[in-house]
């Protein structure tokens, strides 16, 4: 999605933010109940550790990149803005 308008930019924003609380919800709910079940069904825990460790850090490029996505788009757009108002100014003259 291209989002232009500020008003597009907000609702990708907003749509971007509220995966990222679904992704952490999940995370905290699902993988305390499965190391809850690994220690009752095993005697311990045996597996729950090679199905959280590799989905925290899958959350953890989740949380970097709703993070660092809008400085690196914005820095991005006004370089690129800069660059066709150039383009414009260089055309005219």
């Amino acid at each position: 999605m291209n989002a232009n308008t500020p008003e597009e930019r907000a609702r990708k924003r907003a749509n971007d933010f509220v995966g990222l609380m679904w992704h952490i919800a999940s995370y905290v709910i699902v993988v305390p109940f499965m190391f809850l079940l690994d220690w009752y069904l095993e005697d311990g825990i045996q597996w729950a550790f090679w199905v959280a460790i590799p989905w925290a850090v899958g959350l953890l490029f989740h949380v970097i990149a709703y993070f660092i996505d809008e400085r690196l788009t914005d820095r991005a757009y006004e370089r690129f803005l800069a660059q066709e108002k150039a383009k414009l100014k260089d055309k005219k003259a």
